[in-house]
Order: C-alpha cells, then structure tokens, then sequence
C-alpha cells in the first residue's frame, strides 16, 4: 500500500467512523425518553434530585454505579425496600442499624416529611429507567447477603448466568422446596434474601425467618393473634399475601399498623410460586 492509498484508507475510515458514531448517537437519543421515563419526571422527582443533591447524598451512595462506594448503590432501592420502610428509615436511620455491629451508620439528616416524599419519588424514577442491566454487580443494601456465608446453587446459576429453577416450568418432578429457595433467593421482586435472613437471630430490613414454622404456631396460639391462619403453612401463606394480617414486633418492621413487608406479592407471584415459597419456608421448623 503506497501513501497515497494509506491516505485514502485512513480518510475513509474516519468517515465511517464517524458515521456510525453520529447514527449511534442519535439513535440513543431517539431512545432516552422512552428507557428513562421522561414522562413520568414529575414536580416531586425534580424536588426529590434536588434533595439529593443538597444533602450531598452521593457522596456515600451511587447511582447507575456513579458516587461513592461507601454506602449501597440506591439505583433499584425502592424495588428492593418499599415506601413505608424508607419514610421510617429516613426519619430515623438508628432504629434499622447498630453501627457497632453494623460498622457504618448513615447519619440522621433530619429530612422533613416532604423533603423524604420528594426523594422517594425521586429515587422511584431512578428505579424504573432501563439502565440495561448497569451497573452488572451493584453493591446491595445491607443484608442483602451474609457475609461469609457460601453461594447456594440458585445463587451460582444467577452470578453464571443460567436461569433459576424457579423461573422455569415446573415439570411435577422438581423439589417443591428446592424451586421454593430458587425463588426466595433470585426471582421474586424485590428478592426475599435481601430483606430476610435465613440465619438465626441476623434481622435485616424484615425479621429473620429462621425457625420461622415454629414461630408461626407460637403466633396462631397467641390471644394476640388476629389473622385467618390455622396452621404454619396458612400462616406463612398469609404473610406473603397480606404482610400486615400479622405485625411482627419491633419499629423496624411496621409503622401506623401497616407491615413495611410489600403487599404486592399476590400479584406478582402466582399461587404456584407462592406455593413453592410456603413448602421451603415451611421447612425451618
């Protein structure tokens, strides 16, 4: 190749080059008001960023894997803890954490009532744009894991990529209480793991569900019981479907007789799903 066609190469190149970049840049353009939600940029969410940003937020979490990495990443937080559990949170970080245990405590910054509803709406925005999949690894809230405890297999086959049991079609020859683990550590949204622990006495955003079968028919004997349940299996049926039929004790768990527990799981799983989570809950007796 002589210089003059090396020229001739490298002008053509650049050209295509550029090309592409200038088609893939307006093309994400073209995409960005449908993956981020535009329309649903509200009043509030623009006051909830603002409180974001005055209140220097990013300077302990991140977002879309940006800020510091001393906190947890908030991309997807309201989809892991709902509205009722993050007001409380907010408006008293020492009732959910013990820095001595815990090592880190986020400080009480004294939010008002509506600088935390704007923010939630904020970070409810942030959890519905399509970022694709990025960050890949976000840090989890705290507790969304044990530390030093090993991978299950459900947990492997999601960090390998391959699909969990439980989000396969159940052929009537799988574990019930193997599909029921699958789905309480990868599927169900927010995933069950990451607000409770199955390690006795370890309580994260919800009570720890060690021996949880027990506890249940000590709760059905209790006077102070007022649900439908008449047995381990009901009651435990009962708390995925509707959370606040039975209010475990502590501040950290309920506020103003509502359990901070989603009640949206009777919607987003179906009664084989629920099914499968009964029979491996029901095995820690």
């Amino acid at each position: 190749m002589n210089k003059r066609q090396t020229r001739s190469f490298a002008l053509i190149s650049t050209a295509i080059a550029a090309v592409v970049f200038l088609g893939m840049t307006v093309d994400s353009h073209r995409q960005f008001p449908t993956l981020t939600n535009a329309q649903q940029i509200t009043p509030p969410v623009t006051r909830g960023k603002d409180v974001w940003h005055q209140y220097n937020c990013i300077n302990c979490h991140t977002l879309f894997g940006e800020g510091a990495y001393y906190a947890p990443d908030l991309t997807k937080i309201t989809l892991q803890r709902g509205a009722p559990y993050l007001t409380a949170f907010l408006k008293n970080p020492s009732k959910f954490y013990d820095e001595q245990r815990h090592r880190r405590l986020m400080p009480n910054l004294k939010l008002g009532d509506g600088e935390i509803a704007d923010l939630i709406a904020f970070l409810d925005w942030v959890s519905k744009v399509d970022n694709q999949g990025w960050p890949p690894r976000p840090i989890l809230v705290t507790g969304a894991s044990i530390p030093g405890m090993d991978l299950t297999v459900a947990q492997q086959n999601v960090a390998d990529g391959n699909q969990p049991p439980a989000a396969r079609p159940v052929s009537g020859k799988e574990d019930p209480i193997a599909l029921g683990e699958a789905l309480f550590r990868t599927t169900a949204t927010p995933v069950c793991s990451a607000c409770h622990s199955i390690a006795p006495g370890v309580n994260l955003a919800g009570p720890s569900l060690s021996g949880v079968a027990n506890r249940a028919k000590q709760v059905i004997a209790s006077p102070d019981y007022k649900g439908k349940a008449k047995d381990a299996e009901g009651f435990i049926r009962e708390s995925i479907v509707t959370p606040s039929a039975y209010l475990h004790p502590g501040e950290m768990f309920s506020a103003n007789g509502m359990s901070f527990m989603p009640d949206t799981f009777a919607k987003s799983l179906t009664p084989e799903q629920v099914d499968q989570l009964v029979a491996y809950l029901a095995s820690f007796q």
